[in-house]
């Protein structure tokens, strides 16, 4: 998506990163010619990350997990480290 001059300088102006602007088009909520990103969105987004972490930490105390796929159909997972001895 291309920026006029105008938005580059008032994010410079507001000390507005590209990643505010990035995640404010992800994750906000659209308003005819506006997206909004309010704080109600943005506790959304903290929640997630939360859950995405202790998911991945309890991946990281199994050693990694496998899951065969086979022609879009999930048959079987198990422990990466499952058959180490």
């Amino acid at each position: 998506m291309s920026k006029t001059r105008h938005i580059q300088q008032r994010m410079s102006q507001r000390g507005i990163q590209q990643s505010m602007i990035d995640m404010t088009l992800a994750y906000g909520e659209d308003h005819g010619d506006k997206i909004i990103l309010n704080r109600k969105g943005i506790d959304c987004i903290l929640n997630e990350i939360e859950k995405l972490k202790k998911c991945a930490l309890n991946l990281r105390k199994k050693g990694g997990l496998v899951v065969v796929d086979v022609e879009n159909t999930l048959l079987t997972t198990y422990s990466l480290d499952s058959f180490a001895r």
